[in-house]
């Protein structure tokens, strides 16, 4: 495999997107006056020392025949390649095009989410369909899955946008939006996220739904498995300005 900035004669010395795998990632090359074939030895003591065990990231490295030029602020680079962790958090709060655009407009943009991608969990048919989702009888929830910095963002903090941005005390359903697959869900990915989830939840009802008579009522559960939905329901919002967003999803306090 070559290495070589693409549109750039001989290749650039600067800051490059991965596009192949289209993780928001961006690495810096120091010296890309030539083309090489395999991995150039001067990475190799920066891959197994930063991302060895990262194997998405070093998958990112090892492509290089698709990086293309991409300047970015050296803020912006020193924030990516510092990341040393990556958490994931998953969430269903109702139809899914507009979890997921509220997330990324309040945290992407260097604000501490990598990436978003919305899908279906909770449920007991393997890779189900949209169409089977829409049925309700697979029990799956319309998700977001976030993956995010903790350093910058908290999952605590996530959790508490969540409640923020949809009614939890509507059972089943947001706006108009009526069945099991749009109830309001945390599903956590291990123990400690269950007991942050556990204690905002008890925190932001004791706030903000006690006074007005009201409960919540979204269930905090085991993450088990993920299914991606299909591609035209990633980003849609993105995609499809002006297109369906249910009216849940805004800032209620």
């Amino acid at each position: 495999m070559s290495v070589y900035a693409r549109g750039s004669p001989g290749g650039t010395p600067g800051y490059y997107w991965c596009l192949r795998s289209q993780h928001e990632r961006i690495f810096f090359f120091p010296n890309l006056d030539h083309i090489y074939r395999g991995v150039p030895s001067y990475l190799m003591p920066f891959i197994s020392t930063r991302f060895f065990t990262r194997p998405s990231t070093l998958g990112c490295l090892l492509s290089f025949s698709h990086l293309a030029n991409h300047p970015q602020t050296a803020q912006q680079a020193f924030m990516a390649s510092s990341v040393e962790k990556k958490d994931t958090a998953i969430f269903a709060s109702g139809c899914f095009w507009g979890t997921e655009h509220i997330f990324r407009q309040h945290y992407g943009r260097g604000k501490g989410l990598f990436g978003a991608k919305v899908g279906y969990t909770g449920g007991s048919v393997h890779n189900p369909t949209y169409k089977q989702i829409c049925t309700g009888t697979t029990q799956h929830a319309e998700s977001v899955k976030l993956e995010f910095d903790p350093s910058i963002v908290s999952y605590s903090e996530l959790v508490e946008f969540f409640y923020r941005t949809h009614d939890a005390s509507h059972y089943n359903h947001q706006g108009p939006d009526r069945g099991t697959q749009y109830r309001s869900a945390i599903f956590y990915l291990n123990d400690d996220q269950r007991q942050v989830a556990e204690e905002v939840t008890k925190e932001i009802e004791e706030k903000h739904y006690k006074s007005k008579g009201k409960k919540i009522v979204t269930v905090i559960e085991k993450f088990e498995q993920w299914w991606d939905a299909e591609d035209y329901h990633q980003n849609y919002l993105h995609k499809n300005p002006g297109g369906y967003e249910c009216p849940t999803h805004r800032l209620h306090w």
